[in-house]
């Protein structure tokens, strides 16, 4: 107990300095300190003690996610957990909206006094830093302990936090997060939060026994049931049209998604989808054509991350053009609309590294050079390097 208040004194230095030092910063973690200043910049409210709250009616219109089902599956196992430990643990959106939560009898009314509830919203610009946030930042379990928090009403907290990952596409779908009193800090805190991850993962691979995963930014790839399956880039294409088409087509509108106005008779399609329902095994449905295995991909992922606000989240999934090589007039004004809404989020962007790492993917995004330029104080050497860039592209 001693050496964890000593712990508190020391960070508190830490929060008293205007700028901290590279040995500082070292000693606090270099995570850590990143955080600090990315909350300072963010320009959150000084009173700020709780979390904004979605709007329930919002929430209420999203479809079920993965995360959804598998909470539904082990809801009771997490939730005996925080009971038994005394504990908060909350499960987090990739945008770090908690969509589900559980507390023991001594957690729970500080949990709801700061909104660490469904609904609560913990980006960091928002309430600054906690696990939560920064382990969905840095993909990594991260721990959080008491006055390191940006918001004081949580600086009697200790929280522990891991990535949830798809077991199939290997993205990052979410996070869990225990949270308890400082004075109860463990060094196994951390490993609790990644057993509660597995447990979360392994509810994941028992829904997923029929699953399609696309691939269609970058390199085009479809996994089936967590292995890579074989077509050509016009089976990827039929794919990715009823992915975007849940409620099925019919064989003339698949044909004109696809082909548009060129000459390619009804037979090459029909040989194309016998084809493609073979490699499936039966998980084409017909009249209409309707994908029956459970999808996901990263477009999808991409277009709800918009949807939901989380740029940064759509920014890191869009890591390439999607279908690039594609004539197909449906998937090219799909992708029409996606970059015009990209580059509309691009504008409203705060962080310059999420930009900077868009731009290593895009050397030709002159929306993310302007945005640079805008965040860039005129005077720093950065401002005048964009200036020069935006000349040359």
């Amino acid at each position: 107990m001693q050496s964890l208040m000593q712990k508190r004194q020391q960070i508190e230095k830490f929060r008293q300095s205007s700028s901290l030092s590279l040995h500082q910063a070292d000693q606090l973690g270099q995570s850590i300190a990143s955080s600090w200043q990315r909350s300072k910049q963010a320009e959150i409210p000084v009173d700020r003690e709780a979390a904004p709250l979605q709007i329930q009616n919002q929430k209420n219109e999203k479809a079920k996610s993965s995360l959804d089902v598998a909470l539904a599956e082990c809801g009771e196992e997490l939730k005996h957990i925080a009971e038994q430990s005394s504990m908060v643990i909350a499960v987090g959106d990739i945008g770090s909206t908690i969509v589900w939560s559980a507390a023991s009898g001594k957690m729970r009314n500080a949990a709801e006094r700061v909104h660490f509830v469904e609904g609560g919203q913990w980006r960091e610009d928002l309430v600054g830093t906690n696990a939560l946030a920064l382990s969905l930042k840095t993909q990594q379990s991260s721990c959080v302990f008491s006055n390191e928090h940006y918001m004081s009403s949580i600086h009697d907290w200790v929280c522990y936090a891991a990535p949830v990952i798809d077991p199939y596409s290997k993205n990052v779908l979410g996070v869990i997060d225990l949270s308890t009193t400082w004075s109860n800090h463990n060094s196994l805190g951390l490993l609790a939060a990644e057993r509660c991850a597995s447990i979360l993962q392994s509810a994941l691979l028992n829904y997923q026994q029929q699953h399609l995963f696309i691939r269609a930014f970058a390199v085009p790839q479809v996994l089936f049931n967590g292995k890579i399956v074989v077509l050509t880039p016009r089976q990827i294409e039929i794919l990715t049209i009823l992915a975007l088409c849940p409620q099925g087509l019919n064989l003339e509108g698949l044909h004109q998604a696809l082909y548009g106005e060129r000459k390619v008779s009804m037979g090459t399609l029909k040989a194309e989808m016998s084809q493609l329902r073979e490699i499936l095994g039966g998980m084409l449905g017909s009249r209409p054509y309707r994908l029956l295995a459970q999808v996901e991909a990263d477009f999808l992922q991409a277009e709800n991350a918009l949807d939901a606000g989380y740029t940064e989240s759509a920014l890191k999934l869009c890591r390439g053009v999607f279908l690039a090589k594609t004539e197909s007039p449906f998937l090219c004004a799909w992708r029409d609309c996606l970059e015009s809404r990209l580059s509309e989020a691009i504008f409203k962007a705060n962080e310059s590294d999420v930009l900077l790492k868009h731009l290593a993917h895009f050397p030709e995004a002159i929306d993310a050079v302007e945005r640079l330029i805008e965040l860039t104080p005129s005077g720093h050497p950065a401002h005048q390097m964009l200036l020069k860039y935006r000349e040359e592209h």
